[in-house]
């Protein structure tokens, strides 16, 4: 393996590693007999998790409405971020595709003398986009006008009601930036971005840095440079403490490390955004009195409009990222507009429930109560999504703006990951949608024979593992896209074939190989370069091998580690198959460690899907004693930084899994270099809590306890867990 120090691998380098062997077995299987497409989803469904779960399944032509395929599709689910799909159409059908957000500045009838307004006012009307980079040109803007003093900075907010947190949003507590509040006066999804780096020696301050720094934060910066071989361990609080948003940064930074930036929501929109402006206007020379919230008199006069790019720009960004705030934005703003300021989430659901009576989904079918789809507030069946599909489908005002929105498998989006080599890939249109035991997809895809169908896949309550879902449903998607080719193609009996073949038994490379690759992949990773992703994605396509694939995965996080599709993919990539992990462990011998690291990072963040994915590797400690170590030391080291979230993770574990999490955890415990380890103490403070989290960790103190004594009894050796004498299966 090459050292950190030499030049990455060029793109022809890895271009052989490119053509390593597919899966030409699944592409030569018989099509499924009797049924089709029909039989095909049936096999899928029948003979994976998804025949466990509460599934609701409706398969459509999109311009007849022919039904292909159902299963319980009258049957009300939580359909998580697929509410999204009813918000922007309703959006799209009563404001139009060109709809602009307007940002205006006002003043009061002859309150400019000279160069000097007295009073300038900001009246928000709910753009989502209003980022720093936009409003110093509106800053810019304003100097333009010859402004060069202004007394005071009154912030008005008013055309949203005074509720910031909306449905579903109260149902989950804490600072991250999916939960960021709505205001008609926004600024960065109403969050900051927190820089944190390493100074300039052992034992110094990290450096933090705010975008935008204004002066509504107040910063505490309690981080320490450490050694550069230690684990970069930081998390971030932030909450309004006497009128002004109070950042405290904790935690150990690897001195000689990149900063790395995070997110956290904001709690009073229309003042960070005054901030915000009042220090750009400084910065243009224009000096600001005072920065208040007030409301801009009847007769103010207009004198400056910030204008959004077109409400259809904005629609294909809500869903290809499946932005939360973007979407409750637009709901509050299409309740304003439909039924009169202020907007509010009852007169949005209402302007989408009079869409949907036209679409053909009557008031009282269904339950509506924001417009983003987060947690438990939703339910809707697989017809009324399809009905919805079918409508939007044959408006042609509407119909490209709409389908041009949502993520293409293989491609873009938040499935730009999924459903790669199969059908399904380039010619799948559709939104996902994913809570906890909730996993959704619904959209439109291209068939053999260039039909459209309209689909929708609705999971609820499911066994076993997110990512055993998430497999099936793609392989119904890659069914759907097979459907209608020529008999004996066996296109269709290769989804129903992927869908329920193992992860580790997809086509494995040989050792040779597999370290040969993994070695090139994850040079091109450490030399952080975003400028290899591109070449690393295509490399992901081209591989089924899964110990290959969480190679490349997270070779992309390395180059690009602030880019949330790059984690995402990273995160996907990693499966609860312990031979997985294990086979890319010994490819890796004596050079980059992988997977654990950059997992550890991003679940000391308190981030819940890597928390699951960290407490799933688990199992694979039995594989080898140097691995059971490094598996031990992660979990405790998050432990320290995310302790509830971890017992979160704990809880929602199968039990053979949390079983084996739990004794590496207290194997980690153990052998921390910490004298007094914050997580039993945090696990008794959990404890006191009068709810179901409050009992499971009670009753988990006690078990840990006894694994961490157990440990603690045989750390008589330098590697605790005894190496297995039999290799995993390469």
């Amino acid at each position: 393996m090459n050292s950190p120090a030499r030049r990455a691998p060029s793109l022809a380098a890895i271009l052989p590693l490119l053509l390593l062997p597919l899966a030409p077995s699944l592409s030569r299987a018989a099509d499924p007999a009797p049924g089709g497409l029909d039989g095909a989803l049936r096999a899928i469904v029948e003979g994976t998790t998804l025949g466990g779960a509460r599934t609701g399944i409706l398969v459509a032509d999109a311009a007849s409405g022919k039904v292909l395929y159902a299963r319980d599709a009258d049957v009300l689910l939580n359909p998580a971020s697929n509410v999204k799909l009813f918000t922007s159409a309703a959006a799209l059908a009563r404001l139009g595709p060109e709809y602009r957000f307007a940002t205006e500045f006002l003043v009061d009838p002859g309150g400019v003398a000279g160069r000097t307004v007295k009073t300038l006012y900001v009246r928000g009307k709910g753009d989502p986009t209003l980022v720093n980079e936009r409003l110093w040109g509106i800053a810019g803007e304003l100097r333009h006008l010859g402004i060069d003093r202004i007394g005071a900075l009154v912030v008005d907010d008013s055309f949203f009601d005074a509720a910031q947190i909306g449905p579903g949003f109260d149902q989950e507590g804490g600072d991250r930036a999916y939960l960021a509040p709505t205001g008609a006066l926004s600024l960065d999804f109403n969050t900051v971005t927190v820089l944190a780096g390493p100074g300039d020696r052992v034992g110094a301050r990290g450096r933090i840095e705010l975008e935008p720094a204004t002066d509504l934060f107040v910063v505490e910066n309690r981080t320490t440079t450490v050694k550069p071989k230690g684990r970069r361990r930081v998390t971030i609080s932030s909450e309004l403490v006497n009128g002004r948003q109070r950042i405290v940064i904790e935690g150990r930074l690897p001195l000689g490390s990149r900063p790395q930036a995070a997110r956290r929501k904001i709690d009073a929109p229309a003042l960070y955004f005054g901030s915000a402006l009042e220090g750009l206007l400084a910065l243009r020379g224009v000096k600001v009195g005072d920065v208040r919230a007030g409301v801009a008199p009847p007769a103010a006069r207009l004198v400056y409009v910030a204008q959004s790019e077109s409400l259809a720009e904005i629609v294909r960004r809500l869903n290809k990222t499946s932005n939360n705030f973007i979407a409750e934005q637009i709901l509050e703003t299409l309740g304003a507009e439909a039924k009169g300021a202020p907007g509010s989430w009852a007169k949005g659901v209402a302007a989408v429930g009079d869409f949907l009576e036209g679409a053909g989904i009557p008031r009282g079918s269904y339950v509506m109560q924001n417009g983003s789809g987060l947690n438990d507030t939703n339910r809707f069946s697989a017809r009324q999504v399809v009905t919805l599909l079918r409508h939007v489908y044959a408006r042609f005002p509407l119909q490209a703006e709409y389908l041009s929105s949502l993520p293409i498998a293989g491609r873009d989006g938040t499935i730009r990951w999924r459903m790669e080599g199969t059908e399904a890939a380039g010619r799948l249109r559709a939104k996902t949608g994913t809570l906890e035991n909730v996993t959704s997809l619904s959209g439109y895809v291209e068939n053999a024979a260039h039909q459209v169908l309209a689909f929708s896949i609705l999971v609820n309550d499911y066994p076993g593992r997110h990512a055993q879902v998430v497999r099936a449903v793609d392989a119904l998607g890659g069914a759907m896209a097979a459907s209608g080719g020529a008999p004996g193609a066996g296109a269709i009996a290769a989804a129903v074939a992927l869908a329920k073949a193992p992860e580790s038994a997809r086509t494995p490379v040989t050792p040779a190989a597999l370290a040969q690759a993994v070695g090139t992949y994850y040079a091109l990773g450490r030399a952080a370069d975003p400028r290899n992703v591109a070449a690393l994605s295509d490399a992901l396509r081209a591989q089924t091998d899964p110990a290959l694939r969480l190679a490349i995965a997270e070779s992309m996080y390395l180059s690009d580690p602030g880019s949330e599709t790059a984690r995402h993919g990273f995160l996907e990539a990693i499966s609860a198959d312990p031979q997985v992990m294990g086979r890319l462990w010994f490819a890796a011998a004596g050079g980059t460690t992988p997977v654990l690291p950059s997992l550890g990072d991003v679940a000391a963040e308190g981030a819940p899907d890597a928390l699951a994915k960290l407490v799933e590797l688990a199992p694979a400690a039995a594989l080898d004693g140097r691995l059971a170590a490094a598996i031990a030391d992660t979990l405790a080291e998050v432990a320290a930084s995310a302790p509830s979230e971890l017992v979160d993770a704990l809880r929602a574990a199968p039990p053979a899994t949390a079983d084996a999490a739990l004794g590496a955890l207290g194997t980690g415990l153990a052998r921390s270099d910490e004298a007094d380890h914050p997580f039993p103490a945090a696990l008794r403070a959990l404890g006191a809590k009068k709810d179901a989290l409050g009992a499971f960790a009670r009753g988990l103190l006690p078990r840990l306890e006894q694994a961490t004594r157990a440990a603690a009894a045989v750390q008589t050796a330098p590697t605790l867990v005894p190496a297995s004498t039999a290799a995993p299966a390469r």
